[in-house]
């Protein structure tokens, strides 16, 4: 008797500038190497690189759709589901807690997904459904940046400034990578180093 094969979700999380997309694009590439079938999603709260491609600092891009929430995802995927394999989601702390038991119904057909998103917050706070869909995945990559003021790893995202939405796509000077020691939850941006940022930066 054969069985169906497995379906798989792999998280990749961290903060700000620790390569969270450059690892889902790495892992994208590699199915499409593999001869899968991929599709790819991104929430419209971030364009600042390419409307339809995610992108990584380090200028690699993967074709993306991108939709306004998951009703609008799940309107554009099921109707090709049947033609996919791996499903890659961008920026997945931007989506609402459906996002969660749309991954179980996706991955109980037998789908991989790869989600990667930020798992805390600027206040250091759990960040939207990324830790419920770390909870649930099957493999968990979280990764570290480097401290802008020390060159340690770095786990925490920084803004610079008083702004408390939660909210606030970041450009140039907004946000740093920082260590344990040197995070403060809100810095005023006059007390931080002022160190060369690009021109737009990418969560």
């Amino acid at each position: 008797m054969t069985h169906p094969i497995p379906g798989r979700i792999e998280a990749i999380v961290g903060p700000m500038f620790s390569g969270k997309s450059e690892e889902l694009i790495r892992r994208l590439k590699r199915a499409r190497i593999a001869r899968q079938r991929v599709a790819c999603y991104k929430p419209d709260i971030d364009l600042r690189y390419h409307r339809t491609s995610i992108a990584s600092h380090s200028s690699q891009t993967h074709e993306a759709t991108t939709v306004t929430n998951v009703e609008h995802l799940k309107a554009a995927l099921f109707p090709q589901l049947d033609d996919i394999d791996v499903i890659g989601i961008d920026e997945a702390q931007f989506f609402d807690d459906a996002i969660i038991p749309l991954t179980v119904e996706l991955v109980h057909l037998g789908k991989r997904i790869i989600l990667a998103g930020l798992d805390t917050t600027f206040s250091a706070e759990p960040f939207g459904p990324i830790p419920d869909l770390m909870a649930i995945a099957d493999e968990v990559t979280k990764l570290s940046a480097v401290c802008m003021v020390c060159g340690a790893p770095a786990i925490h995202t920084q803004r610079l400034g008083q702004s408390q939405e939660l909210v606030l796509v970041g450009a140039a000077g907004l946000y740093e990578a920082r260590c344990r020691t040197h995070f403060e939850p809100l810095l005023d941006e006059h007390h931080s180093e002022q160190l060369e940022l690009p021109a737009i930066v990418s969560i």
